[in-house]
């Protein structure tokens, strides 16, 4: 069945969206961009007014040379006539110059919004985190792509062409002032004068026009909203099919994945029907007025043509200055459309900034507080009275405590549900929901081991040294890893480029390579999440031991449920489900496999 997108009686408040766009954007003219954002501020503004005195200047010969044929002064026409390269010619540079000013303020204005938002989003794992806390954001990099376009681009031109309407619209009122002069009205035997009444003309119906266009299309800032979510939403399906290619296609999930694709495509098809259906209203007033406010200033200014009071080039200068004073006016009717785009993608990106703003300033879930996370001066981990809470505000664990020393190897086990990976991920500080506090040594190294490690763009050897790109390894100490973790020979494939590693690698390859990374970066504490998981078991024993053996005084801590695993751990710390949340067991000590074969080994 499809879904029907109604025309919404009421709108968002237009100038709280407006005023969080502006705030966010307007840090482009301030701090170290300062300089160049004024720069091109000042070079675009410069531009409009050269652009402007061309406009008038061109409006000043059409009268002289009409003056000139209405006189049949052929040296007058010929003079006038060696002007038109000149006149040409300050067109293109104006024009063109301005052109080049407007793109580059847009690109470096874009540039410096789209880089403050990805910087935001991605630091402090809040691309992580704000899933659960506004899961309504949907797709956030196409709101920091597209949406960041649509609404920074278009705010240049309108700034032009305001600025451009105002200036246009105040010297050619001028020009009709002066050189059309007043009308004299008589009705009933009694005679006034209407004095400017060219440009009173001009701005009452532009009023009017304007008036009509924004009742007719107001709706469709909403319209336009709710067509960009569609698309977004998607977009976002589309993709989360292409990364989750090989599972779907495994179970034969086409059909059910070509249905929902479908279902959202009919989201958008009917939204974009609304849209169609209001720009139609719209193109029908614009296209009336286009069709009736050249014929205007004709019908205005003929009769006092007609007595003789002016000139034919004065006619056609009040008819060229009427023109442009209309369209200075009418500036609203004519980007109305492009407003309601440009609103519809600010309050993407707003939505955006305020789900950013709620999560740095302590966002919670269904009322619960945030894990009191620090650094200890001592050299062990600390968890008093730690509650965690799971994305619906359900507290997962309750009231754990226990201290964890250093080069410990804790293995944490539990059923299903009882909160391990919730656990883990809050020692590893991506998961700040709950109570109590957690403290880890100052100053140390922690690396985080998940079930699907994930592989960056690039070469095998980028993936291998992630994320520490610039630390400055030898091919020796990389090739050495990866013989010990089982890849040796995916050593001669290190630097070949054009490769989806994420896509060639399986999942126990992907889980060797993260053993890699720990052997090259030598962390001082280890958090694993079924770390092993793809593995067989004689190389999760292999890599295990290798960890202990090379990485003996790191502290890990890790999730598995494969046997044999806790042989590798020190002691087992198990999480037993209860209505009010799981708890703590005490810690187990185990008959570490470690122990036993390391003065064999060495």
């Amino acid at each position: 069945m499809s879904e029907t997108v109604t025309e919404p009686d009421e709108q968002p408040a237009d100038e709280a969206v407006a005023r969080s766009f502006f705030r966010l954007a307007m840090g482009f003219w301030s701090g170290e961009t300062a300089v160049q954002a004024w720069f091109l501020s000042g070079l675009v503004l410069f531009c409009v007014f050269c652009q402007i005195s061309v406009q008038f200047g061109l409006n000043a010969w059409n009268r002289w040379f009409f003056d000139a044929i209405e006189q049949r002064n052929a040296a007058g026409i010929i003079d006038l006539a060696l002007l038109v390269p000149v006149i040409a010619f300050a067109f293109a540079l104006t024009y063109s110059s301005l052109l080049i000013a407007r793109m580059s303020l847009q690109a470096r204005w874009r540039g410096w919004v789209t880089l403050h938002l990805a910087g935001w989003w991605v630091a402090d794992q809040r691309y992580y985190r704000l899933t659960f806390v506004d899961p309504s954001q949907t797709a956030p990099e196409f709101r920091i792509t597209d949406d960041v376009k649509n609404a920074v681009e278009p705010l240049v031109e309108f700034a032009v062409g305001l600025i451009s309407a105002f200036i246009t619209a105040v010297t050619f009122a001028a020009v009709l002032w002066r050189v059309a002069g007043s009308f004299r009205v008589s009705l009933g035997g009694f005679a006034f004068d209407i004095p400017a009444y060219m440009a009173i003309a001009a701005l009452a119906y532009a009023i009017l026009t304007s008036t009509a266009a924004y009742l007719v299309g107001r709706p469709l800032i909403k319209l336009a909203a709710t067509r960009n979510e569609a698309e977004a939403q998607l977009r976002a399906e589309m993709t989360r099919l292409r990364e989750n290619a090989e599972s779907i296609a495994l179970i034969r999930g086409d059909v059910d994945e070509l249905s929902s694709v479908r279902r959202s495509y009919t989201r958008v098809a009917e939204a974009l029907k609304a849209v169609i259906r209001r720009h139609a209203r719209i193109a029908l007033v614009i296209n009336t007025n286009g069709a009736i406010f050249p014929i205007i200033p004709l019908l205005l200014i003929v009769p006092k043509y007609l007595a003789g009071d002016i000139s034919l080039g004065a006619v056609v200068q009040v008819v060229a200055a009427f023109s442009a004073v209309q369209g200075a006016l009418i500036w609203f009717v004519d980007n109305f459309i492009r407003l309601a785009e440009w609103y519809a993608s600010a309050t993407r990106v707003v939505e955006l900034v305020t789900a950013l703003e709620k999560l740095d300033l302590g966002a919670v879930l269904d009322g619960e507080g945030m894990i009191d996370l620090g650094e200890s001066d001592g050299d062990v981990i600390r968890i008093e009275n730690l509650s965690v809470a799971d994305s619906g505000g359900r507290i997962v664990i309750n009231d754990a405590s226990t201290t964890i020393g250093p080069g410990d190897k804790v293995l944490i086990v539990g059923e299903s549900g009882a909160g391990k990976s919730v656990l883990i991920r809050a020692l590893a500080g991506l998961w700040p929901w709950g109570t109590g506090l957690i403290r880890v040594p100052r100053g140390v190294t922690i690396a985080f081991v998940p079930q699907k490690p994930y592989l960056p763009l690039g070469t095998l050897r980028d993936a291998v040294i992630y994320p520490n790109a610039s630390d400055p390894l030898s091919d020796e100490a990389i090739s050495g890893a990866m013989r010990r973790c089982g890849l040796a020979y995916l050593i001669p494939q290190l630097d070949e480029p054009d490769v989806r590693w994420d896509e060639r690698l399986s999942g126990g390859e992907r889980q060797r390579l993260a053993f890699c990374r720990l052997l090259l970066r030598k962390p001082q504490i280890i958090i694993m999440d079924e770390a092993t998981s793809a593995l067989d078991e004689d190389s999760q024993n292999s890599l295990l031991g290798l960890l202990q053996q090379e990485l003996s005084g790191s502290t890990v801590i890790s999730v598995g449920h494969r046997p044999g695993i806790a042989a590798f751990h020190d002691r087992t710390i198990e999480l037993r489900k209860r209505r009010a949340g799981a708890e703590m067991m005490p810690s187990v000590r185990s008959n570490s496999l470690w122990r036993l074969i390391a003065p064999i080994i060495r």
